[in-house]
């Protein structure tokens, strides 16, 4: 070292620079990590708090946004390339640095920001969150996976698709292999139908409202906001991206609501299901939060009939009752086991039953799911799910309508339970539910329907439509 380095005084230290939005982004990250819980409930409270202070305006509030879901939805992809950029186990980095270390490598592979701007803004992240150690790390290993593109880098890191589908789609679309393998089984077909599912799932969704029928109209949503007409559901409207639901006042007043209109055609295939004789008592025996619940009930009311939604848990109930709130027709919301119901059997001319499962069917609204659910989830809900299917084919009446739903494809969770249920209670049939889906493609050989992200643009719903004969 020469006389004048060694005489050049040391550079001052410089106090990292908190980054609003990283920050929010980070703590969103952490939450989804540490108390399981799901981004689209974690990050609303975080970004409303931000704008009450004025630290964010609409595109801060966007960019949080597409950092967190970004990260998550690409969350399998990212791992597998920062294990080829440290010479540990990935299970032997701490979790803060993995969640500051996959927002850097979305920012740089996944995004438009510049590299310098990525690099330099998580290493200044880390400086705050991690202190300044640990975020010499994150520059090494950020500068690395700066070097290539996201293709470049899926190429090093994926295997061969012929030596191991699966495990290659896996890779390439951030999805857990038993995730690929059961999707895959459902949907059938090759190569290319389970590549634009897998990559649908990493497609931001639409909002999507519902105008419910006889309290508001579409033609009012789209006077109130910039929408487009739903693809398939009469009451749908496909907001542009960007635009706020609960600034409409159809959705703060309860008339209208934010519901994936797959969900509404389940509400609507079983709303036109034929029935023989009356038709004046429904029951929604699994209603929580309340979507469909508030759509049957608006669509019994204008047929004069009554609905009932139970929900078994009381807090869930609440959220029943506050979407069915003004309702025109009668109603009651009850909080009541559907395995254990209080009903007499035989008391309903329709029965909706959309099950609890594994949620595979939204991995677009919750990307997290995706990493947190485990093959064997399936097995603890199984029994559950037929024992309501069962419950529901009790409640309705001889020549009356179920309707079994799920927000999920696997197949165990949706014909094999209905199979099931039927060979074990008996009295009962399938009837084809496409033609009550007018104007509907792809809807397969029935009689059930199974939709599908990338071919309705809707989550995986599931529907099966049972008449009661005996």
């Amino acid at each position: 070292m020469s006389e004048q380095a060694r005489r050049r005084p040391p550079k001052p230290y410089r106090r990292p620079q908190k980054d609003p939005v990283r920050m929010l982004a980070f703590e969103a990250l952490r939450a989804v990590d540490e108390r399981d819980a799901y981004a689209n409930l974690v990050l609303p409270p975080l970004l409303r708090k931000a704008r009450e202070k004025g630290d964010f305006d609409g595109r801060d509030a966007a960019l949080a946004t597409e950092l967190v879901y970004g990260t998550l939805r690409r969350q399998g992809t990212y791992d597998a390339i920062i294990s080829a950029c440290i010479d540990r186990p990935l299970r032997e980095v701490d979790p803060p640095v993995l969640d500051v270390l996959a927002l850097g490598a979305h920012q740089l592979l996944g995004t438009r920001i510049p590299t310098h701007a990525a690099v330099s803004a998580s290493v200044e992240l880390a400086r705050v969150v991690l202190g300044d150690g640990r975020a010499k790390f994150v520059n090494a290993v950020l500068r690395k996976i700066s070097a290539q593109d996201l293709d470049a880098w899926v190429a090093q890191v994926a295997p061969p698709y012929d030596k191991d589908p699966e495990d290659h789609l896996a890779v390439v679309h951030s999805h857990p292999r038993w995730v690929v393998s059961a999707l895959w089984d459902s949907l059938g077909g090759g190569r290319a139908g389970i590549e634009e599912l897998l990559a649908a799932d990493n497609d931001r969704p639409e909002v999507t409202l519902v105008a419910r029928p006889g309290r508001s109209t579409t033609e009012e949503l789209a006077a109130a906001t910039e929408t487009v007409p739903g693809r398939w559901s009469p009451y749908a409207v496909r907001m542009a991206e960007g635009g706020e639901p609960g600034a409409i006042d159809a959705v703060k007043d309860g008339r209208a609501g934010v519901q994936d209109e797959g969900s509404q055609l389940v509400a609507i295939a079983l709303a036109n299901a034929p029935v023989d004789g009356s038709d004046a008592r429904w029951l929604d025996g699994c209603a929580g939060p309340g979507g469909k619940a508030a759509l049957l009930a608006a669509l019994a009311a204008e047929r004069g009939a009554a609905l009932l939604a139970s929900e078994k848990q009381p807090h869930r109930a609440r959220l029943v009752e506050r979407a069915l709130a003004g309702n025109p027709g009668p109603y009651q919301v009850i909080a009541a086991d559907g395995t254990r119901p209080p009903w007499r059997a035989g008391s309903f001319d329709r029965v909706l039953m959309d099950v609890p499962c594994s949620g595979l069917g939204a991995l677009r609204r919750r990307p997290e799911a995706r990493w947190r659910r485990r093959p064997d989830d399936l097995d603890s809900f199984a029994p559950l799910q037929r024992a309501l299917l069962t419950e529901a084919l009790s409640a309705v009446r001889v020549g009356g309508v179920v309707g079994y739903a799920t927000c999920s494809p696997h197949l165990a969770e949706t014909r094999v339970v209905v199979d099931d249920v039927l060979k074990k209670v008996g009295g009962a049939e399938l009837i084809d539910a496409r033609p009550l889906l007018p104007g509907v493609p792809a809807l397969g050989d029935g009689p059930d329907v199974q939709l599908w992200p990338h071919l309705h643009g809707t989550d995986a719903m599931y529907l099966a439509l049972l008449r009661r004969t005996a």
